[in-house]
């Protein structure tokens, strides 16, 4: 049986899904209809019930999801239904910036280890969280049994950190170098440039807002 290709758009929106589903339940409701889903995300009822339906088929016609349900659903779909361990490479202002948020933990992510090359901040810690050297990558990788790698270095040395990581064993990774780096098929890439999503912005209030 072919297996349905899931468009990255749906992925996206169900990770919003997920966190309006949290926050509905913390606020003690019980069910939930795509109506109210659609209009607390900013979509269509339509297209939240078109995101679901890759899935399955989930809640009752008239009546609606429960919450709670829909939520264990959709975190099970996104993966988050166990633990990820997650190593940063680079601890400079953004490394410092991404092992602080706490928001990761809430959502199954554990960033268990720091790397860097400069002697001054190796074998400190940051945000309760070691900083190694980056040559303890490997191990410290299958120590920990890794699945991410984040890469806040700079431009010209992500590359490098990249095939670091891969070298180590990590499969997916998350650049925030603004830069392009290099990778074989089979390794996840997601790459954060801040200044594109900036002129996205910049683009759609120049073109489209009046």
């Amino acid at each position: 049986m072919k297996k349905v290709k899931i468009p990255e758009a749906t992925i996206i929106r169900l990770s919003v899904y997920s966190r309006f589903l949290s926050q509905a339940d913390e606020r003690g409701i019980n069910t939930i209809s795509s109506g109210e889903i659609a209009e607390g995300v900013g979509v269509s009822p339509a297209q939240v019930r078109k995101d679901l339906a890759y899935f399955g088929e989930f809640g009752t016609r008239g009546v609606g999801y429960n919450v709670k349900d829909l939520q264990r659903y959709i975190t099970k779909i996104l993966g988050l239904n166990r633990g990820w361990s997650i190593v940063i490479v680079g601890a400079g202002n953004l490394g410092t910036a991404f092992s602080r948020y706490g928001g990761f933990r809430k959502r199954g992510f554990r960033v268990v280890a720091i790397f860097d090359i400069d002697p001054s901040k190796v074998g400190n810690s940051l945000n309760g969280v070691c900083i190694y050297h980056l040559k303890q990558l490997p191990e410290i990788v299958k120590k920990e049994k890794v699945n991410i790698g984040v890469i806040a270095v700079p431009a010209k040395s992500a590359q490098e950190v990249a095939d670091n990581l891969i070298g180590a064993g990590i499969r997916a990774i998350l650049n925030f170098a603004p830069t392009s780096i290099n990778v074989d098929r089979e390794v996840e890439l997601r790459n954060v440039d801040l200044s594109v999503n900036l002129e996205i912005l910049t683009f759609n209030l120049s073109n489209y807002k009046r």
